[in-house]
């Protein structure tokens, strides 16, 4: 049976300038998952609905309920913690 075992990065803290970083990687996520999901042929709609290929998710960022940002701002913060815990420094150039 599957057993995941992700690195634990939960003694990573991020610089403040991370921190910033991980709102535009959450949104860039949820632009990412809303074109693959287009592609296939998935549309909004009021209530998720695998049949038809509705989602309420189908909007843009700026419109999803918080819920829903936070999953993407965890994607986000998770791999920028990984990143740093695998001894990569990121820079904004």
């Amino acid at each position: 049976m599957y057993q995941p075992k992700p690195i634990d990065t939960d003694d990573v803290v991020l610089p403040e300038s991370l921190l910033a970083l991980t709102e535009r990687i959450a949104e860039n996520v949820h632009e990412t998952w809303a074109m693959g999901r287009m592609k296939e042929g998935w549309t909004y709609g009021e209530e998720r609905n695998d049949a038809a290929k509705t989602t309420p998710c189908m909007v843009p960022y700026s419109l999803l309920p918080e819920e829903e940002k936070e999953y993407d701002r965890v994607t986000a913060m998770e791999t920028l913690k990984l990143i740093v815990k695998l001894g990569y420094k990121i820079e904004k150039l």
